[in-house]
């Protein structure tokens, strides 16, 4: 599966961004899709993922202000930030996992640079 991030950029205090995450494939035959992230000098932390179903899991830093949703059409998925605040900075990855009677993947792609700042 390939993923192509985009969305990320420059936002003020309380501001919104918009990630997208397009997939190379179904969003049906993805069990999971979603995104982590990694703050300067942190090790990379989930920020929220999708299952197949529909079902999403919010880090607690995230619940109330961003929101997971996703265009079956377009293979894509997007994460809506709103009322950002300065620990938000961070490159943001699209992640996705394939599990099948071979095995599980797990799929990762290029970053997106959030940063939020006056």
């Amino acid at each position: 599966v390939q993923l192509q991030a985009s969305g990320g950029g420059l936002a003020q205090p309380g501001g919104s961004l918009r990630l997208s995450c397009a997939a190379s494939r179904r969003l049906f035959d993805i069990n999971v899709i979603g995104w982590y992230r990694q703050r300067q000098g942190n090790e990379r932390e989930m920020v929220a993922l999708m299952t197949a179903g529909g079902h999403v899991t919010y880090v607690d830093a995230a619940k109330g202000r961003f929101a997971v949703s996703r265009d079956n059409v377009k293979n894509t998925v997007y994460l809506q930030m709103n009322n950002l605040r300065p620990e938000d900075t961070a490159v943001y990855y699209c992640t996705a996992r394939v599990i099948s009677a071979g095995g599980i993947e797990n799929y990762s792609g290029q970053g997106t640079q959030v940063t939020v700042s006056s």
